[in-house]
Order: structure tokens, then sequence, then C-alpha cells
């Protein structure tokens, strides 16, 4: 059954509104781990992505076991989803411990935008819209400033980083970046070929959880040496990983990965203002110039924008015989240009497996 454009519209507004929900939850891991500072990044990254990557494919079992057909046809995309997953949450954390937590997820999660649409671009043939790049540019400028004011802070010596671990830092924070581009984008591409949100991110995240269990075997000792960093290793995994990511590939089945990646630039704003609300950071003026063009990024890619009215569908009447300028219907099949804020954005038509499945 064919959708109006409208309804894919909206539905493209609902998607982003679930990532940027689930960047706000992701933007408080950072300060969560400050309150287990005997937890190394490397056991911090396990649990949170490990448990919450096999709570969600636990969750997700029966829509994986009805797709498992689909989901082997594209075993590949499975496995790079997987191991990207796996190799995140460790880049991530490290990133965090030796910059700060405001430059390891500036860095982190700024650079996606740029990876996720070079992977699109590359892989898919998407064309990037002026409003995108907007808002990329916007976004991309205000992690420049953030990372150039944390690197200010460490010269100076009053950010308690070196310049060197600060520097090994943004490196990680780069790898990041890239592994969280590739598993968006592996988990859409397999929205777009016919699995469900559940089962995709189910799959994705189960197996990246495996791959993450023996880190966690390895180093998770002193999450178990107190209650409360015990509490800090359950709400990492729950909150912002659980239903973090749940939000996120409901999100994921309405928008493509490079808008996605683009939203989840709150991310880092939100982790910035709570370090130096919470954690102490100090965040220099120039800091502070970065979040604003963040959130002016997130303002471009979200606001709404008129339709003229000549480009509305026309409803025929019931005994109409033809359809007074009739404008295309999306096919779950094809691909397409899905409506997002009165601007066409690159993507694939995966309103419908959306609908099918419920989110």
């Amino acid at each position: 059954m064919r959708r109006p454009t409208g309804h894919a519209a909206g539905s493209a507004g609902v998607g982003s509104l679930c990532v940027l929900v689930a960047s706000l939850l992701w933007g408080t891991t950072g300060t969560a781990a400050t309150f287990a500072p005997g937890v190394g990044p490397l056991a911090i990254g396990a649990v949170a992505m490990g448990l919450g990557g096999l709570l969600q494919a636990l969750i997700a079992a029966p829509r994986i076991r009805r797709e498992v057909p689909a989901l082997r046809a594209q075993r590949g995309v499975v496995l790079l989803g997987a191991v990207a997953v796996g190799a995140y949450p460790l880049a991530f954390y490290t990133s965090m411990s030796l910059a700060g937590v405001a430059a390891g997820t500036v860095v982190s999660i700024g650079s996606a935008p740029l990876a996720s649409a070079v992977i699109e671009r590359a892989v898919d043939g998407h064309r990037l819209t002026r409003r995108w790049a907007a808002g990329a540019a916007l976004g991309l400028s205000g992690t420049v400033l953030l990372c150039m004011a944390e690197a200010a802070k460490a010269h100076s010596g009053a950010g308690g980083h070196s310049v060197g671990s600060t520097l090994l830092g943004v490196g990680l924070g780069l790898v990041a970046g890239c592994t969280y581009a590739l598993y968006s984008w592996a988990a859409h591409r397999l929205i777009s070929r016919g699995a469900t949100s559940g089962a995709a991110m189910g799959t994705v995240f189960g197996l990246g959880g495996l791959l993450l269990l023996p880190v966690l075997l390895a180093t998770g000792a002193p999450l178990l040496a107190s209650w409360s960093n015990a509490a800090v290793g359950a709400y990492m995994a729950l909150v912002p990983m659980f239903i973090g990511y749940l939000l996120f590939g409901w999100g994921l089945a309405r928008v493509p990965a490079s808008t996605a990646t683009t939203l989840s630039l709150l991310e880092p704003a939100v982790a910035a203002v709570l370090a130096v609300l919470i954690v102490g950071e100090r965040l220099p003026l120039l800091g502070w110039a970065g979040i604003a063009l963040v959130v002016g990024c997130l303002a471009v890619l979200t606001t709404p924008t008129r339709m003229p009215p000549e480009s509305r569908a026309t409803t025929p009447s019931p005994d109409a015989g033809i359809q007074c300028n009739p404008t295309p219907q999306p096919v779950a099949d094809e691909p397409q240009r899905f409506e997002l804020g009165g601007k066409s954005g690159p993507g694939r038509a995966v309103v419908n497996a959306a609908w099918r499945s419920g989110g």
C-alpha cells in the first residue's frame, strides 16, 4: 500500500526527534563515567556497548529469527556493522579519558557526519543536499572551535591533560567517528533492504556485544569493586546504550545515516555542558561559541519549511477518472528523495518497512 508524501515527511520528523533524544542520552555517558574513576575506559566501553548490545539482541530475538534469511543475504553488511560496534566504544571512551569529556565527545561525534556522507556517496551514490551541507558546515565548525578551546587549555596546563595525550585522544576520536558512521550506515542499509529496525539493530549490536565480551572479562573487575561502579555500569548499559540505540534504530528507519549522524551533533554539546556543570571542566568562550554553532546546525536540519501549494498532492474525488496534478508516491523498494524540513535528503525508501515493523 502506498503512503502519501506528507506522511513520509512526518515520519522523517519523528525519526529526527528519535535521534535527538538518543543523542541527549548519549551526551550523559562521559559525565557518568567520571563517577567510576577506578574503572578504565576499555571496561566502561565494553560494559556499555557490550551489555547494551546483548540486551538489544535479546529483546529483538523473535524478529531476528523471522528475518534470518534477509539478514543472512546481507551478512557482509552485518559483520561490518558488528566490527564497527565492537571498535567504537573502545576508541570513544579512551578518547575521552585522554583528551577530556568535552574534547573526546566533540571529535568522536563531530567527525561522524563527514565520514557518513563519504560512505553514502561512495557506496550508495547519494547526492548531498545544500541544506545538509549548510547544517554540517555549522556543526563541524562548532566542533573545530570546541577542539581548539580544549587544545589551548591543554597547552596552558589548565585542563589537566597534556598536549600529547590530547592529540592521541583526538586521533582516537576520529577512529570512533569513522566506526560510528560505519555501523550507522550498516544498520540503515539493512533496514532499507527490508529488515525491521529491531532486527537490524539487534543483530548488529548483539554481534558487536559478543565481540566486546572478552574485553569486559579482561578489564571489568573494577566494575564489581563497589556499588557506585556497578551502578555506573548498569546505567551506561541500560539508559544511553540500550534505550538510546533503540531510539536511534527507529530514527534510522526514517532518515538516512548521514542525517542521523549530523543530528547526533547534539551529543557533544550536551557532553560539554555537563562536563562544565557537573565534572568541573572549564570551557573557554571559544568553546561556548562552538556549542552555539552546533545548536545552529540542529536548527538548520530540523526546522520545517512550508511546501509550496503547487507541490502538494491533489486528492481526487471518488468518481474522478484521472488525478489532476498527481504527486508520485514512493514505493518501499525504490530509491527516493524523502522530505525533511521541506528539502529533499539522500536516502532509500525505508518508511514502509518501519511501518510494517511498528518502528
